[in-house]
C-alpha cells in the first residue's frame, strides 16, 4: 500500500506541473463581428481543402469577415459564393487574425507569372 500511495504522489506532482506549463502556453482568442481573419486549410488528403491542393499549397485562406459570434469559440463568417458547400461556423482555433493592412493582400488566382519567372 506504501507503494501505491507514493505512485499516487507522484502521478499528481507530475499532473500538476503539466497543467501549470499548458496553462503558462495558452492564450485566449477572442474575436468581434467586422474583423477579418485567415482561415487555416489542411493539406491533408480526405480533409476539405476548399478547393486548395497539392504539396506547396497556402495552409491559410482568406482574409474572410466575421459576420456573428455564436459562442465564446465559434464564430460564423461571410464566405465568398464559390464555398457554398463549406459551413459558415468555424472554430476559434482554425482562424488566424488579420494584422495589417487588407488592400496589401493579393489573392493567389490573381497572379500571373511569365516565362522569365516574373510577376507584377
Amino acid at each position: 500500500m506504501e507503494k501505491v500511495m507514493i505512485i499516487k504522489e507522484r502521478l499528481k506532482t507530475t499532473q500538476s506541473r503539466q497543467k501549470s506549463d499548458t496553462n503558462v502556453r495558452r492564450r485566449d482568442l477572442e474575436f468581434k463581428e467586422d474583423d477579418w481573419v485567415f482561415l487555416k486549410v489542411f493539406p491533408i488528403k480526405g480533409i476539405m481543402r476548399f478547393g486548395k491542393k497539392g504539396k506547396l499549397s497556402p495552409r491559410y485562406v482568406g482574409p474572410y469577415r466575421i459576420i456573428q459570434k455564436i459562442s465564446q469559440v465559434a464564430y460564423k463568417l461571410e464566405l465568398p459564393p464559390e464555398m457554398l458547400l463549406v459551413p459558415s461556423v468555424f472554430y476559434v482555433s482554425m482562424l488566424k487574425k488579420v494584422v495589417g493592412d487588407l488592400s496589401a493582400i493579393v489573392p493567389v488566382e490573381t497572379i500571373e507569372v511569365s516565362e522569365e519567372m516574373l510577376y507584377e
